[in-house]
């Protein structure tokens, strides 16, 4: 899912402290935020901006392309529906501990609407150099400076990482794509590997993996379709079986999303894949030229 500046985005709970930092941040750098959703404050104004009582009444005062939840855990379902009732086509779930049956509930009604959903528990999404969503630091030049690599992860930290690391190789980042470390989201490796791979501003792709689930073994189907160059780094190679390491997805069961079948995967898809997030920047800028 790749956002882009002239999309209206709704922030629901922009009024508490995260909302109204993050708030700021995204609009300083260039997202177009149309206001936001408080309840209790509908009708008010916050950082200049409209407050509504729910996604729907904005959405019929102004267009809205996005929203964004800064929403505690238990009311994320409730928050999530208002905005696919609203008739919201992307919806970006920064909130980690959502229940499960949530999560499985809510991304049921976005397909049903025709909604697309990343996270939970995502960081967020950048396009660099033109607008973001969520809490990754794109207003750091020297993490975020406009390029043509497209960053897919997991974990927003060693998303973070990679990209500072691209960036000292002497490449820029075209779009940031945090998909989220649950162990069910709304858009996995794959959706974002087809969003970059038609992206023009994007020439090649950094991918994050971790061990658990089957995420980076369905993606390298697809990436071997792909004429873009492809790094990886998957996260979690000397983890032991049948732990949980980190994100609620990362767990592996025997053979399972271990990190030798994904390396396997990938690399027979075509994808190099490196030992830490800096080999990939230099795998990416040797592949580029």
């Amino acid at each position: 899912m790749i956002i882009r500046r002239t999309e209206g985005v709704l922030v629901q709970g922009i009024t508490g402290k995260q909302g109204t930092f993050w708030s700021e941040r995204m609009r300083d750098y260039g997202t177009r935020i149309v206001g936001g959703v408080n309840p209790k404050r509908a009708g008010e104004t916050h950082l200049g901006l409209p407050i509504w009582a729910c996604a729907k009444d904005a959405a019929k005062d102004t267009q809205v392309d996005v929203a964004v939840m800064f929403i505690p855990p238990m009311g994320v379902k409730d928050a999530a529906l208002d905005a696919i009732d609203a008739g919201i086509k992307k919806i970006v779930c920064l909130t980690e501990h959502v229940p499960v049956h949530d999560t499985m509930y809510i991304l049921s009604a976005a397909k049903e609407r025709g909604t697309r959903m990343i996270g939970p528990n995502t960081a967020g999404v950048v396009t660099a150099g033109e607008c973001f969503v969520g809490f990754m630091p794109a207003f750091n030049p020297r993490v975020f400076q406009k390029g043509h690599v497209g960053v897919v992860s997991r974990s927003g930290s060693l998303g973070t990482l990679l990209c500072l690391n691209l960036v000292q190789a002497g490449l820029g980042i075209s779009s940031f794509v945090g998909i989220g470390g649950d162990p069910i989201i709304g858009t996995t490796t794959k959706d974002a590997l087809m969003s970059l791979d038609e992206d023009p501003d994007t020439r090649a792709v950094a991918l994050v993996g971790e061990i658990g689930g089957a995420m980076e073994e369905e993606a390298a189907e697809y990436a071997r379709t792909m004429k873009k160059p492809i790094a990886a780094f998957i996260a979690g190679a000397a983890s032991p079986p049948g732990k949980k390491m980190g994100h609620a997805g990362a767990i592996v069961m025997g053979d399972k999303g271990s990190y030798a079948g994904k390396k396997a995967a990938l690399e027979a898809a075509g994808v190099t894949v490196c030992a830490t997030p800096n080999d990939v920047a230099l795998a990416l800028k040797a592949k580029l030229g």
